[in-house]
């Protein structure tokens, strides 16, 4: 930025006074004469959070960011590609996404089926609105009250952490369907994370739809955007027991799944006090678990030493097994760290 710029940005003006109590303002003329106002021209004046007034046109913004993207397709592009490139028009807001081939030719039936699925399954309020041989459009028809960031998450995190308690109990078990269920379910996480990064990165960008994401101030986003990453993580682990769960090859001792057990439970709760310390607002709650950490620590230990005399295959998936577990709490600790960020100002004098 140059001085002249910097220098424009931040002009000071004196307030003035008309009439004994109307204070008055003078706006600076070359942005007056950029945004074409003239003596009578409405204005919108709007009081943020932190004190201090917005002052816009009130035609702003005169042009509003393209609603629609349109993906063309040629014959030999490569589908993963042309699917990167729809989630990415997806997370940067765009509400109607348009899938075209090239030269009015057939869309190839694989990139058809693999969008199709992945709209249905991962892109939350997306509904296939108009399916032809060339085009396939997809419309976000979710407004942003209807499920907000802090539902999206606690949703989120429900799912994941019962992702966690079936994926331990499908190793108790030996239960392979039980273990492929949860597997399963790890795309529900992953599509509301996609929604959540979506709003949040909406807000980022407009401060005039925080609120009605459910946020109270635009400096929350990257909090919730770490947050929301955590718990995506947390449940990528409870896919790895699962997965790592339908590796083995014979049930494992009694011994072993009592310690497992302790540790699934102590790194669970970790999570599921992190993410009520988070929608309470509570940065006690926060703290303490924190603490609770170099205890789980200590049960990995006392776990990893009761690892049975096992084919090495199974000693390797059972000892990545209990490493997920270990990163289920350090993930909740991220969590908690986060939440103290957040909240920080309720302790302070």
């Amino acid at each position: 930025m140059t001085k002249e710029t910097e220098k424009f940005n931040e002009e000071q003006r004196k307030l003035q006074v008309t009439g004994g109590s109307t204070f008055i303002l003078s706006l600076p003329k070359d942005w007056a004469t950029k945004n074409e106002l003239k003596r009578g021209s409405s204005m919108l004046v709007r009081e943020e959070d932190d004190g201090s007034l917005s002052i816009a046109p009130s035609s702003y913004p005169k042009k509003e960011k393209q609603d629609e993207a349109y993906i063309r397709v040629g014959q030999n592009d490569n589908p993963d590609a042309i699917m990167r490139t729809a989630i990415s028009a997806y997370l940067n807001g765009y509400n109607i996404l348009h899938i075209r081939s090239q030269g009015q030719k057939v869309l190839p039936s694989k990139l058809r089926n693999h969008l199709k699925h992945f709209a249905r399954h991962y892109l939350v309020g997306t509904e296939i609105v108009i399916d032809t041989p060339t085009d396939l459009t997809l419309q976000v028809l979710l407004n942003y009250p209807e499920l907000t960031v802090q539902n999206a998450l606690s949703r989120m995190a429900i799912i994941a952490s019962s992702m966690h308690k079936e994926s331990i109990t499908a190793l108790k078990k030996l239960d392979f369907p039980s273990a492929k269920a949860v597997i399963e379910t790890d795309r529900e996480v992953n599509r509301f994370g996609l929604y959540i990064v979506r709003l949040l990165k909406l807000a980022v960008s407009n401060q005039r739809i925080v609120k009605e994401i459910g946020l109270s101030y635009q400096k929350e986003c990257l909090g919730y955007r770490l947050i929301a990453k955590s718990v995506e993580r947390s449940a990528d682990h409870a896919t790895k027991i699962a997965e790592n769960t339908l590796l083995l090859n014979d049930a494992v001792n009694d011994e072993f799944l009592e310690k497992i057990s302790q540790l699934s439970e102590s790194a669970n709760s970790m999570f599921d006090s992190a993410m009520e310390a988070l929608f309470k607002h509570d940065f006690n709650l926060a703290e303490t678990v924190l603490e609770k950490l170099s205890y789980v620590h200590k049960l990995e230990k006392e776990t990893v030493l009761c690892l049975p005399d096992a084919k090495i295959e199974d000693a390797v998936n059972l000892r990545l097994i209990i490493e997920s577990v270990r990163r289920t709490a350090e993930y909740a600790s991220d969590i908690s760290e986060v939440v103290l960020n957040l909240n920080v100002e309720s302790v302070l004098g």
